[in-house]
């Protein structure tokens, strides 16, 4: 596994609190659209859940981020019971989509490098999230369930496209090492 430096860590916690703050405010529009179609509004809000722990990898580059910002968020949300009510529960359905995703990435030997990857890691996160919740909540007959993740898959690799695209935008910037700051008064 990879040493995740100073820096790694705050970016990953940065993800994880970014992931959990935008739930309160993308749910309730997935839900309008999805509830028209049967199906659990997560499918379709996953893609800007997952978006983050994409993200996070695309931009530390170190296997094992997306389990980490998973599990972290998995804390938050138990620790504190603000997002969902999964309860404890939350630890599995938040966790593993980095799991799958990282091990996704890790065997095809890529880490968030190029349009496919990140696509595939989004489709892996947002499927995984998808099907826990409904092995767990929904148990969604054969027809819904194929649709949700169907869903799943497309919501989940667009947000990994955006994760991309804007990760690549962030390496255009010069990292500061955050190990031994710089004297900036001089």
């Amino acid at each position: 596994m990879d040493r995740f430096t100073i820096y790694d860590l705050i970016i990953i916690a940065m993800m994880s609190a970014l992931g959990i703050a935008i739930k309160p405010i993308i749910a309730p529009l997935a839900h309008i659209i999805s509830g028209a179609f049967l199906f659990p509004g997560g499918a379709l809000a996953g893609g800007f859940y997952m978006m983050w722990l994409v993200l996070g990898f695309g931009i530390t580059g170190k296997r094992g981020t997306m389990t980490l910002i998973g599990f972290i968020q998995a804390i938050m949300v138990t620790a504190t019971g603000m997002v969902g009510s999964q309860g404890v529960l939350s630890l599995l359905s938040y966790t593993a989509p980095g799991i799958l995703a990282d091990l996704g990435l890790f065997l095809i030997g890529h880490r968030v490098c190029c349009l496919p990857c990140a696509f595939l890691a989004g489709v892996l996160c947002n499927i995984a999230g998808t099907a826990i919740v409904n092995y767990v909540y929904y148990r969604l007959p054969a027809i819904p369930l194929v649709l949700s993740i169907s869903t799943a898959a497309l919501s989940g690799g667009l947000g990994g496209l955006i994760a991309f695209k804007i990760a690549q935008q962030l390496r255009k910037f010069p990292k500061r090492n955050l190990e031994t700051p710089e004297d900036e008064c001089s």
